[in-house]
């Protein structure tokens, strides 16, 4: 089969909706691959002798791209046949993700040309093809065979002409800590799906400092759950309160907007049925000006706020601690002075102020120490 498959919507919105950051695409690749009933994820760059990226590749051990659909999983922007509430894989019945038929079209923000080599089963047969678009005729795919068969189910995209911004993704340990975060709570609902990138596994696990969990209460009987998790690095993206349905999908985010969550790196999970609902309104994304969704960004932020003044807190303790032992801090564990709640509060204002703090040595430590004692009067 041999054919072209052409795109039902004008060339320049098409052309917009490759305009995702690269990272952005390379999430949509994988939601696609995990969609396609995948276990199997894995995300790879390919570099010249220079250290740049030559070649993005993704591949997975999922179902393939149906030919037979081929027509509608490409050529209808808008009309994704996952569209339907509630809709599950095929072999495993894992929520799908993808609704709109958009995020093919994000691959494009990765590089100039798209090849997606796949494999299906057709009866008891397997097929394999090429799809290929290139960025300059956008909205148009080309269907080829492949020279051979390949030996089991699954897709390989293979993206060249890599554009310029992509190669930010050669920071692989920060675009793990980033996937981790938009993967977490997918990865635990499903823990037989195992997804790389660079051949570092993208697990929240590994990435996390700690994970807390809390119930909350919205009123007049709405209830969600609130998972916090902490970190072990910032990143971008960090900070947010995310609205998730069953399975851990994303269906809206916004910043958590809690004060006392800084200095954390750490992402807010809010997690009932009865967001995917809210999210089929269009409520979820009038924020506040909801009444429903305010009461749950409402109740959640109380949470967030209790968890990480106790999170200082108790940061604070070790801290102190730490700062007895080595004796740069000027006063005893039991001192409930008001001398050193001000001296206290001085400190927050200059770890505040200097990233570096923590790991000063001993005696500029303790001369920092010093010289804020007698500014206070000591």
């Amino acid at each position: 089969m041999t054919k072209d498959i052409y795109v039902q919507a004008r060339a320049d919105h098409v052309a917009s909706l490759a305009s995702a950051s690269p990272l952005a695409a390379v999430e949509e690749l994988v939601w696609n691959a995990l969609d396609a009933d995948a276990r199997d994820v894995r995300v790879d760059l390919v570099t010249n002798p220079l250290g740049g990226i030559d070649a993005i590749r993704v591949t997975d051990d999922g179902t393939g791209i149906d030919i037979l659909r081929a027509d509608e999983t490409f050529g209808s922007l808008g009309g994704s046949w996952k569209r339907a509430d509630g809709a599950t894989t095929s072999a495993r019945h894992r929520r799908l993700h993808g609704r709109h038929g958009r995020g093919r079209f994000k691959t494009f923000a990765l590089g100039s040309h798209v090849e997606w080599r796949t494999t299906m089963r057709a009866g008891g047969d397997l097929l394999s093809y090429v799809l290929s678009g290139d960025a300059t005729e956008p909205g148009v795919f080309h269907v080829t065979p492949a020279d051979g068969t390949g030996p089991a189910t699954g897709t390989e995209v293979f993206v060249t002409g890599v554009h310029a911004n992509a190669e930010a993704l050669a920071d692989a340990s920060a675009a793990v800590q980033t996937l981790a975060a938009k993967f977490a709570l997918y990865l635990k609902a499903y823990p037989d799906v195992a997804v790389y990138y660079c051949g570092l596994p993208v697990s929240p696990v590994i990435v996390q400092r700690r994970c807390t969990d809390y119930t909350v209460d919205a009123g007049n009987g709405q209830i969600a759950k609130l998972e916090v998790i902490e970190w072990r690095r910032r990143f971008p993206g960090t900070g947010r309160l995310v609205f998730c349905g069953r399975d851990g999908f994303a269906l809206h985010d916004r910043p958590a907007g809690v004060r006392p969550g800084w200095p954390y790196s750490f992402t807010a999970y809010l997690v009932a049925a009865r967001f995917g609902e809210l999210a089929a309104e269009n409520a979820l994304v009038m924020d506040e000006l909801h009444p429903e969704v305010r009461a749950y960004l409402d109740a959640a932020r109380r949470v967030l706020r209790d968890h990480f003044r106790a999170r200082a807190a108790e940061d604070a303790e070790g801290r102190i601690a730490k700062w007895i032992a080595e004796k740069s801090y000027p006063f005893a564990a039991d001192d409930t002075s008001p001398e050193r709640v001000a001296f206290d509060v001085g400190v927050a204002d200059m770890r505040a102020h200097l990233d570096s703090f923590d790991s000063l040595p001993v005696g500029e430590r303790t001369y920092l120490f010093s010289l804020l004692r007698k500014s206070l009067g000591g």
